[in-house]
């Protein structure tokens, strides 16, 4: 099939021109002015932003987690995604303490490979390193093409590993090529602070939030940067939400040491203050919600440089699910709803509030993300002979978030009522139309898995 795109406003990390853009088959083939190619589709794209489709790097679709699933499987995520302008995920393979990362990836290639309508990769979460997993690890990176690694400093017993698992880890990772990802929240004092409030009869939302302070993502932020800079390996701190954990990355660029951060845009948008509603459990994350400081700080944080990339954690739980919890804030299953509205809401919040600017945008939503991980630049920008991934986007269409109205698989919207400027309007996937006038044209399947190679950022 081929494309042409017409009188479009071209948007990258770098670049920002009126142009028409060519697709044929999967790739772009041409960019300039007035192009006269004969095509099978013409879109006239006057008065919209072209970018590069949406990659989030930080997706949960089908994840077992305390006692449940996640209620979004590759279908209705990938495809949800789309809907809002990510045309590919970074998901996360949960390997059980005590089995083999290979039977971890069949099992996850078993939801995802027939399932997915949107592209996707893989995170291989390392949950217990010895001397087999070490030769999995290098088999991952060189025959697999999944080179980055999650770690978890927390949820004791069944995800997280001891700094010396880490060290040894990270020395594997660095040496063939790969990236260490971490969720850095000291477990040990969570752990404490949740068994104490339990005690105590403290079991509303707000004490999920009162349990993992700042001070315990501040100093596993810390310490990981450590163990980063002792190893030499790169690595990637996950969905960070504070001051605190920002300016213990912010003092190791003092040493000349790079460490690369996502938040995410419930962090750049909501507040604790939430936990204090009846319905608190909506917002019941981890690390959970944080103060309008952070806000602040987070959003300079992009502008600085120190924050490479915005995705989602998207990790949704229905409200039957999260009842689960009712009378014990430890019982709630942690995650929200967001696949869908990352890009709407980076370009409302931050692009038309002023925040960021609109290189900044692309650059935080797509582009790093595929250097980091190993896609660039086949993903994550507009170019001769990369993917037709391409999003048309109408940059002053008002609309309202609602649960009825998103693609999630979820009864209940975390943004219910939230008004925003800037709208979706037409997706291309690998030259396909994936969305056009509200309504997805791409089936279960039509996603591929990307494999990906070793990082264009890491020196």
């Amino acid at each position: 099939m081929s494309v042409l795109i017409k009188n479009g406003r071209v948007v990258t990390a770098s670049e920002d021109y009126i142009a028409d853009v060519y697709v044929e088959g999967e790739k772009i083939v041409a960019i300039g002015k007035e192009l006269n190619y004969s095509s099978d589709k013409r879109i006239d794209a006057t008065g919209k932003l072209i970018f590069p489709g949406g990659i989030d790097p930080h997706v949960h679709l089908d994840m077992p987690f305390m006692g449940a699933y996640s209620s979004d499987d590759y279908e209705t995520g990938t495809r949800a995604a789309l809907h809002g302008g990510t045309t590919s995920v970074i998901e996360f393979i949960l390997q059980t303490q005590g089995d083999t990362l290979h039977n971890a990836l069949k099992e996850w290639q078993n939801k995802s490979l027939h399932k997915a309508v949107g592209d996707f990769s893989y995170h291989m979460a390392v949950t217990d390193f010895n001397d087999d997993v070490s030769r999995e690890v290098v088999q991952m990176i060189e025959e697999e093409g999944i080179t980055s690694f999650k770690t978890f400093m927390a949820y004791k017993g069944a995800l997280m590993i001891d700094d010396g698992q880490m060290v040894q880890l990270m020395k594997v990772v660095k040496k063939h090529g790969g990236l260490v990802t971490v969720h850095a929240t000291n477990g040990d004092m969570i752990d404490s602070l949740v068994r104490k409030n339990i005690a105590e009869g403290n079991t509303k939302p707000i004490y999920h939030y009162l349990s993992q302070p700042e001070v315990t993502e501040a100093e596993a932020s810390g310490r990981f940067t450590d163990m980063l800079h002792y190893t030499g390996c790169p690595g990637y701190i996950v969905h960070m939400t504070c001051e605190g954990a920002l300016n213990a990355v912010r003092k190791a660029t003092m040493r000349n040491q790079k460490v690369f951060i996502e938040t995410c845009s419930q962090y750049l948008m909501l507040d604790a203050s939430l936990y204090e509603r009846e319905d608190g459990a909506k917002w019941v994350m981890s690390p959970p919600l944080r103060e309008k400081k952070d806000q602040e700080v987070l959003w300079a944080g992009i502008n600085q440089g120190l924050i490479q990339v915005v995705g989602t954690d998207h990790c949704p739980f229905t409200l039957d699910q999260k009842a689960m919890g009712k009378d014990n804030f430890a019982k709630i299953p942690n995650g929200h709803p967001a696949i869908e509205h990352r890009i709407e809401f980076m370009y409302s919040e931050g692009v038309r509030k002023g925040k960021i600017s609109l290189n900044k945008f692309v650059e935080v939503t797509s582009t790093n993300a595929s250097k980091i991980f190993g896609m660039y630049p086949r993903k994550g920008t507009i170019a001769i002979g990369s993917d037709a991934d391409l999003v048309i986007f109408d940059p002053n269409k008002e609309h309202t978030i609602s649960v009825d109205t998103h693609h999630m698989n979820c009864d209940y919207s975390g943004y219910e009522g939230w008004e925003v400027t800037g709208k979706t309007e037409i997706v291309l996937l690998r030259g396909m139309v994936a969305i056009e006038n509200g309504e997805c044209h791409l089936k279960a399947g039509d996603g591929k898995f990307i494999k990906r190679g070793k990082s264009s950022m890491v020196i």
